[in-house]
């Protein structure tokens, strides 16, 4: 154990999929994923201070009204969590302010919980080490882990097992959010029923992969041929179910965008730029033709204490 805090302020980043292969469906319903994440710096912003009860609210630039501040929020059922871990019986008064986006694709709501458990570990004082937050976090959310260790990593089996991947760095990303949110089992879903109806056109899954060039664009810091292996196979799900987002993605990539993808289960879209010009331009393009963008660099490191 060590010395419990007054209060904590932590940071943890939303992330971008610049690549997500989706296989099929495992026995405990999730899908076998392989996919490659990049945290970027649209970050999260957590405030806990030490009380007797466990409280939470929202505040941000977007808008929270709708999320839950019960026990169905992952930020109370990661404190839960660590309570039950740590027989730790005080609590925290916790404010978020939120940047990512609601059900947006880009790991909102995991940053938070990556959040809780970085900032409730330091204020009470738990001592808790990386592989046991790690743990922890697995048992919130697929994306949880890649919150807390943030960088350049390749997720498989839920997204959860992580192995770091090399990222020259920086890229220059410009997000397009995009209203109302998508729900990420709906997304699967479509993807199963688009697999389906087109079966006697589609090649037989196998166990999904992050494919090489990927790595190697990666690995170089090569935006222009980060753009030409950027791929989601969530997407045509994402565009079934939000036909629109195909216009924003011709926009996007006609006003200099390198290439565009949906991320995660939708519906923001990633646009990767060349540089920093490229990435202002392009936002100036998009903010003229009334949507609502982002500028953000990656990759940039996971959950921290900050102050």
């Amino acid at each position: 154990m060590s010395a419990a805090l007054r209060s904590v302020q932590v940071r943890a980043p939303g992330k971008v999929n610049v690549s997500m292969r989706v296989g099929a469906p495992m026995a405990d319903g999730y899908h076998d994923v392989a996919t490659a994440y990049q945290a970027v710096s649209l970050y999260e912003e957590l405030r806990a201070e030490a009380d007797d009860e466990l409280s939470l609210t929202f505040s941000g630039p977007i808008g929270t009204g709708a999320l839950p501040v019960d026990r169905t929020n992952l930020v109370i059922r990661a404190a839960h969590l660590l309570q039950a871990r740590s027989g730790h019986r005080g609590g925290a008064r916790i404010q978020v302010v939120k940047r990512v986006p609601i059900a947006g694709g880009m790991g909102g709501g995991s940053a938070d919980a990556a959040a809780a458990l970085v900032g409730l570990d330091a204020l009470w004082g738990l001592g808790l080490g990386r592989d046991e937050l790690l743990e922890l976090g697995a048992e919130l959310g697929a994306d949880v882990p890649f919150a807390l260790t943030g960088g350049t990593a390749i997720g498989t089996g839920r997204g959860d097992r992580l192995s770091p991947a090399l990222a020259k760095g920086p890229f220059h990303w410009v997000i397009a959010l995009s209203e109302p949110g998508l729900s990420t089992p709906l997304v699967y879903g479509a993807l199963d029923e688009h697999r389906e109806r087109h079966a006697a056109d589609l090649p037989a899954l196998s166990a999904p992969q992050v494919d090489a060039d990927v790595l190697q664009a990666l690995r170089s810091g090569d935006p222009a041929a980060l753009a030409e292996a950027l791929h989601n196979d969530l997407q045509v799900a994402a565009l079934h179910l939000r036909p629109e987002l195909a216009d924003l993605l011709e926009l996007g990539e006609g006003n200099g965008a390198l290439a565009g993808v949906v991320s995660g289960s939708g519906p923001t879209i990633a646009f990767l730029a060349a540089d920093l010009d490229a990435a202002l331009s392009l936002q100036i393009a998009l903010s003229a033709a009334r949507h609502t963008v982002l500028r953000a660099t990656g990759p940039v490191p996971g959950a921290r204490v900050v102050g």
